[in-house]
């Protein structure tokens, strides 16, 4: 597989880097030292390219052998940057992912079409709001559900910061939850945040599944990439929606690590920081970050783009323009700033949303 790095540094060295890399990357030792005639020849890394990138920076691509990930989601993330990422000199930038690779994994069960298809919200953009502050209670945050849900939302998500804390249990929470929006009347689903270990994982989404919720979310950056990999294989009624959280620790570039990575271990939506809200990505990674969870790649389904991170009401046909029809708009503090107003504020945001992919 061909794998990009970004690296800072000068012509006089970026060769020397560019092999000192590719050694890191695959064998981690002197290859001078290295006998096997077979380990020489197909595990080795090897340089394929080295391009300028701009002022002080080049795009290198390394070939990396396949069989060196074992065909596991951590595993891979290991071979592509697991010693590189201590480097602060390079960033990984994107794989060219071969398709015996792909094809061991699931991707998304169920992707855009089947998240329209459980709203009714064929031929448009899908609506999102989030549940916040954490330390309220269950009981006030199923209210709080309640009343967006009458806004005609079509998800309605745990904020990431929910889990399992003694002010609003995972199980009260996802009950008192469901059952509000069930009691609205529409089609909205709610989505509760999972968290903590893999068997409180898979406790969690038999909880889900009992309170007949089909959707839940989840940071595969905090509870690892292998553990949300293992759930989307074990739950396959269920639909995940990828949160970003940590994915800012490492320097991967967000459209290979939210729109490609997700995607290959099974999100079936990826939220991310949209331009121009409170975190700093540019208008040509959001794009970027889209095409990889739409474009076809193997034989996936498409991921739904999420945008979110301090939106606005009254950037909805702004986001739109941008992303088109085939994404999710999630706008959370502003919908909440509305308080008594909130269920009209969140009709407003739906009207708009409807209106918009329509025209």
């Amino acid at each position: 597989m061909n794998v990009t790095y970004r690296v800072r540094g000068d012509a006089a060295s970026i060769e020397a880097r560019a092999r000192a890399i590719a050694v890191e990357q695959s064998v981690e030792m002197p290859v001078e030292a290295i006998e096997d005639p077979a380990v020489l020849d197909g595990i080795v890394g090897t340089v394929e390219a080295i391009a300028p990138g701009g002022e002080g920076v080049f795009e290198v691509r390394i070939g990396l052998a396949v069989d060196t990930t074992g065909f596991e989601i951590g595993q891979l993330l290991n071979m592509l940057f697991g010693n590189s990422s201590i480097q602060d000199d390079v960033t990984l930038q994107d794989v060219d992912f071969p398709a015996a690779l792909t094809a061991a994994f699931a991707g998304p069960r169920h992707g855009l079409g089947e998240l329209r298809r459980r709203v009714g919200a064929e031929g448009r953009a899908l609506t999102c709001s989030a549940l916040k502050p954490q330390g309220m209670s269950a009981a006030d945050l199923g209210r709080l559900a309640g009343r967006l849900a009458r806004g005609g939302l079509d998800y309605i998500k745990d904020d990431h910061g929910l889990a399992d804390q003694r002010y609003s249990p995972f199980a009260d929470r996802v009950q008192a939850c469901a059952e509000a929006v069930a009691a609205a009347g529409g089609r909205t689903r709610y989505v509760p945040s999972l968290s903590g270990h893999l068997d409180q994982l898979r406790e969690q989404a038999e909880t889900a599944l009992a309170a007949g919720i089909d959707t839940v979310l989840v940071a595969p950056m905090i509870l690892g990439l292998p553990s949300v990999h293992a759930l989307v294989r074990e739950f396959p009624a269920l639909a995940f929606m990828a949160h970003p959280a940590m994915a800012g620790a490492a320097r991967i570039a967000p459209p290979l690590l939210l729109g490609k990575i997700f995607r290959l271990i099974g999100a079936d939506a990826t939220v991310f920081p949209n331009h121009g809200g409170r975190f700093g990505y540019s208008p040509e990674t959001c794009r970027a970050l889209a095409a990889a969870a739409l474009d076809p790649w193997a034989d996936y389904r498409a991921t739904v783009p999420v945008p979110a991170g301090g939106m606005t009401l009254a950037r909805t046909a702004e986001m739109l323009d941008f992303y088109g029809r085939d994404s999710m708009l999630l706008i959370g503090g502003n919908l909440l700033s509305a308080r008594e107003r909130l269920v009209e504020e969140a009709q407003a945001f739906t009207d708009a949303v409807r209106r918009h992919s329509y025209r």
